[in-house]
Order: structure tokens, then C-alpha cells, then sequence
């Protein structure tokens, strides 16, 4: 019979190289799979966002004008501290949710009597506001036992949240045609993202005060806003550029998760993803008929 030779074992050192192949190769696909997820929210974030720029047009269609940015309250504001989310409901399929806020408003007109929130819709998530690069995507937040619901798209107010500067789309009590939009639909921003502010004070979609009594920061945004609200913030003005989930100062600027910059609406119902070095040309894109001449960004 002939003897079978002994089939010689991995050494220590070719199983620790096996070992470390393998390493190597789950990172790598570890990093392919996040990279994957990164570009897929961008994507849904800037299909969120055209959803929204055809309920604006849909709204503007139907009314003449687009919808105010945010409702000062009034004795005789139908809507007082609401802000252009909700009434973009009816032109995006959402029928329903904007008869439960009119029947709210006609209850309680005023949603902050209220120690709770119902039969408000404060606190009602809405996913097309949403923003799945953020990981409070799909849940609400709380404000001093307060319940709130977010948006990560905030309206362009213009170049300063000044009441006598606000020359964008959606601001206090705004009333804009496309006729007003003399700079251009295709070069003037109507919506930009910003995730909601770490401590919730800042980001809802549905009724909020804002900095000044004004929405400011909440649901509508200007491209050099100035701060407020926080005593451990600069005063600013504050410029389009990165932010983080733990700085509530970043709740001044357009910015979002996507890596290099944000997506943005144009007027003209467009989305593009503006990187931060457009930041030199965005308070010129963000008014409607300041007449800046514009070299487009990138």
C-alpha cells in the first residue's frame, strides 16, 4: 500500500494574512455599501424637493401666487403661525392631512393655546420633509414637553431675515408671482435644506414662532440669516457652508448631510445640488429681483 503524504497545515502567518484579506475586503464593501446609501438619500432628498417645487407651482396655479412663507398672527389670519409646508398639502396628495389642519384651525385657531398639541398637527411626521441621510428621519422631536414634527426644507426668505430685506419667495406674509421673479426663474432658489437644530427649537412644518416672531429659521431661511435666539452663538451673518447634528449654531445656513453640499429648488420647479462653494453667489440666487449679475455655480 502506498502511504499517503500528511497534507501540511496553515501556519500562523498565512492565517493571520488570510484574516487580514478579509478585513481589508469588509471595509472596502463597508465603504462601497455607505457610499451607496449616501447617494441614495441625495437622490430622494432632491426628489422630495421636486415634489414639493410641483406642489408650489401647483398652489401658485390655483392661487395666483405662491404660498406665504409664514402667517403673522393676526386678529384676522386665518392660518396665524403657520408656515408654506401645510398649504402645499392638497397639491401633493395629502388631501386628507390639510382638512384635519383646517378643522384644527377652525377648533383652536391659535395652535400654541394649547398645552398639547391635538387636534393640531405639530406633531404629525411627514415624510416628503423628510431627509433619510439624518437618523431623526421619520420621527418627531420635542420642545419642553412640547411634541413637534420636522422639515428639512426650509423656504428662501431672501438675502437677510430683515423684515425690510426680505426679498426672496417664501417669507413672512409673502405674496409672490412668477411675475415678481425678475431675476430670472432659472437663477432664483425657492427652497433649500437644513436639517432641524439638535436641541428641535428650530425646523417645524407645520406652526412655529421663529427668531422674531417671523418663522425665521423654521420654516423659512434667508442666505446671510443672522441670529437671535442663541446666546452661545455669533450674531452672524451666517454663510452657506457644512454643519453638523450637535451644533444648534448650524441652524443659521442652509447646509445637509449629503456629503459637499445641499440640494436646492429653483423657481422654475428645477432641483440642483449646489456644493459650499457656491457660497459667494447664494445671496444673490436667493433674491428675486435684487438684478446681481450671477456667474452660475458649478
Amino acid at each position: 500500500m502506498t502511504k499517503r503524504s500528511a497534507r501540511p497545515a496553515f501556519t500562523v502567518i498565512e492565517l493571520l494574512v488570510v484574516i487580514a484579506i478579509i478585513g481589508i475586503l469588509l471595509s472596502l464593501l463597508l465603504v462601497a455599501v455607505q457610499h451607496v446609501r449616501a447617494a441614495a438619500a441625495r437622490v430622494h432628498c432632491a426628489n422630495n424637493l421636486r415634489q414639493v417645487g410641483l406642489g408650489l407651482h401647483h398652489y401658485h396655479d390655483d392661487q395666483s401666487a405662491f404660498p406665504p412663507g409664514w402667517t403673522y398672527p393676526t386678529p384676522n389670519a386665518s392660518y396665524p403661525y403657520m408656515g408654506w409646508g401645510p398649504r402645499i398639502l392638497p397639491y401633493v396628495e395629502q388631501d386628507g392631512l390639510w382638512r384635519q389642519a383646517e378643522q384644527a384651525y377652525a377648533q383652536f385657531p391659535d395652535p400654541f393655546a394649547l398645552t398639547n398639541n391635538p387636534p393640531h398637527l405639530m406633531d404629525k411626521v411627514v415624510i416628503l420633509f423628510g431627509c433619510p441621510a439624518d437618523p431623526r428621519y421619520g420621527h418627531g422631536g420635542d420642545i419642553t414637553g412640547y411634541p413637534v414634527a420636522f422639515t428639512w426644507y426650509l423656504g428662501v426668505e431672501g438675502r437677510s431675515n430683515r423684515f425690510i430685506r426680505r426679498n426672496g419667495i417664501l417669507y413672512h406674509d409673502s405674496h409672490v408671482r412668477m411675475t415678481d421673479i425678475t431675476d430670472g426663474a432659472s437663477q432664483t432658489i425657492m427652497v433649500g435644506e437644513r436639517p432641524p437644530s439638535p436641541d428641535s427649537r428650530f425646523g417645524s412644518w407645520y406652526a412655529a414662532q421663529g427668531q422674531n416672531l417671523d418663522g425665521s429659521g423654521e420654516m423659512v431661511l434667508s442666505a446671510e440669516e443672522r441670529n437671535h435666539w442663541y446666546d452661545s452663538c455669533p450674531p452672524g451673518p451666517y454663510q452657506y457652508g457644512p454643519g453638523t447634528l450637535s451644533n444648534v449654531c448650524d441652524a443659521f445656513h442652509f447646509w445637509s448631510l449629503h456629503t459637499g453640499g445641499a440640494n436646492f429648488l429653483y423657481a422654475d420647479g428645477s432641483v440642483h445640488f449646489l456644493t459650499y462653494g457656491a457660497a459667494s453667489v447664494l445671496p444673490a440666487m436667493a433674491t428675486r429681483n435684487g438684478g446681481e449679475p450671477i456667474s452660475p455655480p458649478d
